[in-house]
């Protein structure tokens, strides 16, 4: 099963540029597509809760309630940058679903922007250059030691399996990932605004957010 989630991962990511050797691949049927997606998004998603949230104040990694908009800190991530999470009038406004501030996947949420400063006369300023959404482009695509790099923190001293150290600690080159992608940033970013939400299994839609 492993190894159909990677080669899903590699159709996904290469799909965006189609080549002579995308078109000659043989895809899997709809129930092992299907089933692939769903274990390989939830592996990531899963990662991702414990392994990628904010410093300050420390959030469970076990468990989602209390995050998203119910929380100071991911609530300001996940604020879209065209509200202002400061003002207590967008909070209580956003929590409402006051039709005003409704938030949708129209808009950018705080988190995708480098030290979540958002120019609106340079929209482009820092885009995708969050460190959460780097911290958690590389815990998908890379490895949980690079996060840990970022924050100079040690690397937990343990034995890994040979298979763990042969794939999930080198996903973006069995994939074939020479560079960084657009799908590879988006599907990061979906994953990293699912686990700062609140919402403790996975749908597409998300009060007014449709992924």
């Amino acid at each position: 099963m492993y190894y159909l989630d990677l080669e899903l991962r590699r159709l996904f990511i290469r799909s965006y540029q189609p080549t002579h050797e995308f078109k000659s691949l043989r895809l899997p049927n709809t129930n092992q597509l299907n089933k692939g997606a769903d274990s390989a998004r939830g592996d990531d998603a899963a990662s991702l809760k414990s392994a990628v949230k904010p410093e300050e104040p420390a959030l469970r990694s076990d468990e989602k309630d209390g995050r998203g908009f119910d929380h100071e800190v991911t609530g300001r991530l996940l604020c879209p940058v065209d509200y202002d999470w400061c003002r207590a009038a967008h909070r209580v406004a956003i929590h409402d679903y006051h039709p005003e501030f409704l938030v949708t996947a129209y808009s950018w949420p705080t988190f995708l922007y480098e030290n979540e400063n958002f120019d609106p006369n340079n929209p482009t300023d820092g885009l995708f250059k969050g460190k959460l959404l780097v911290k958690a482009f590389k815990q998908i695509f890379t490895s949980p030691t690079s996060v840990l790099k970022m924050d100079d923190e040690p690397s937990p001293r343990k034995r890994r399996r040979h298979d763990e150290r042969r794939t999930r600690s080198h996903v973006a080159s069995l994939l074939g990932m020479k560079s960084v992608c657009p799908r590879a940033v988006a599907y990061a970013a979906v994953q990293l605004r699912f686990a700062l939400s609140s919402c403790g299994t996975w749908r597409v839609v998300d009060g007014e957010f449709n992924y």
